[in-house]
């Protein structure tokens, strides 16, 4: 059905058709690398250090909360984080540490809460197909990003589970030894495979995340009530998360200098995993964010293994092709620039296509509450 691009801000909504980029390319450059640089953040971006103990705070309750959710009545699968109400019907429940900013903020994102952004009284949770959304992070993210769109999910009454992939997060398998995209999405795969019959999800994947719930449309279909990118990987059969880069117009690009490869089989042998500098962190997936989030997934982001990277997808029509397909650009995103981000949109075309404005490739930190919005809004279309 065409491509409706819907950019959104808190104010008002106008609508675009997404443009052809003309293709161009390049490799990504095969960079060594001995060690790994110690960077302090002395360039004064984000090295202040009463946000950066402020964040590390947050990151400790954040732990400390899944750890309590082990020893207590909530179930806690190590590879996924679950937050919504107890089966019982007890509405107490842990609530979520946010993250503040001591920026000012902007116009087109106020500081509101959910009930001011959705009202609660014209949320009908039962008529939809679905409550539950599941969200799966990016590459080097874990399922701690997501902790601001939990927090609002939940408030206005949606179930929702963060997924940690193999490696990621809390998950303490050996980055390094992750050799296979299956391997990878293991957890929400499991996942996915234990709900009860009949029982559908919407799925949400940021960035790498966009190839990770391909992988699991393909294989659970009746399982996926709509699936959502998040500035994601949205890849077509045949093709890996490493061949969108191709379609990249600069050579130059933030992601390429960001990029530092780890060989844990020796440097005779291919890369293991890709870490990311972090003294470009900010500039590449965190420019419109606030400081303290910046800091938290500095201190949290793990390397992406590579083996993933590099696997093709083989995505059916049947499967993959019958669940319905949204987008979500990020419009001043430098991971995957908006330039990028059409031309994917332009070679699987979803059923429709929003963009935020002011977002950069973290959404979730720097657009929370429009991401929020847009992820209601996707679960209410019939």
């Amino acid at each position: 059905m065409g491509n409706l691009c819907t950019c959104l801000s808190d104010e008002e909504a106008t609508r675009r058709a997404p443009t052809v980029a003309k293709n161009s390319s390049h490799r990504w450059s095969r960079i060594r690398s001995s060690r790994r640089e110690n960077h302090n953040y002395s360039n004064g971006k984000f090295d202040d250090s009463v946000i950066r103990e402020q964040a590390l705070a947050a990151a400790a309750i954040f732990l400390q909360q899944q750890r309590q959710q082990q020893s207590g009545s909530l179930p806690f699968d190590r590879s996924t984080s679950l937050r919504y109400p107890l089966a019982n019907g007890s509405k107490k429940q842990v609530p979520l540490p946010r993250s503040s900013s001591s920026r000012a903020r902007s116009l087109t994102d106020p500081l509101l809460q959910p009930h001011q952004l959705v009202n609660s009284q014209d949320v009908k949770l039962d008529g939809r197909e679905t409550n539950h959304f599941v969200l799966v992070h990016g590459g080097g993210f874990g399922a701690w990003c997501w902790y601001k769109t939990i927090a609002l999910l939940e408030e206005g009454g949606f179930k929702v589970t963060a997924i940690d992939l193999t490696g990621s997060g809390i998950h303490s398998f050996d980055t390094n030894g992750i050799t296979s995209l299956s391997l990878y999405v293991k957890p929400l795969t499991d996942f996915l495979e234990k709900l009860a019959d009949g029982e559908k999800v919407i799925l949400v994947g940021h960035d790498f995340g966009g190839a990770c719930i391909s992988y699991a449309m393909e294989l659970f279909p009746s399982k996926v009530s709509r699936a959502v990118f998040v500035a994601a990987a949205m890849l077509t059969s045949g093709q890996s998360t490493l061949d969108i880069f191709s379609l990249q117009e600069h050579s130059d690009d933030l992601m390429r200098q960001g990029q530092i490869f780890l060989y844990a089989n020796g440097n005779n042998n291919p890369p293991t995993a890709i870490d990311l500098d972090k003294s470009l962190l900010k500039d590449l997936l965190f420019n419109q964010s606030p400081g303290k989030d910046v800091a938290l997934a500095s201190v949290s982001m793990r390397p992406i293994p590579f083996a993933p990277v590099l696997e093709k997808l083989s995505l059916s029509e049947k499967n993959y092709g019958s669940v319905r397909r949204f987008y979500i650009q990020t419009i001043e995103d430098n991971a995957i620039p908006i330039s990028l981000q059409e031309k994917l949109v332009n070679a699987a075309p979803p059923e429709r296509v929003f963009c935020l404005r002011g977002a950069d490739h973290s959404p979730f930190f720097s657009k929370p509450q429009a991401l929020h919005k847009l992820l209601v809004e996707i679960a209410s279309l019939v």
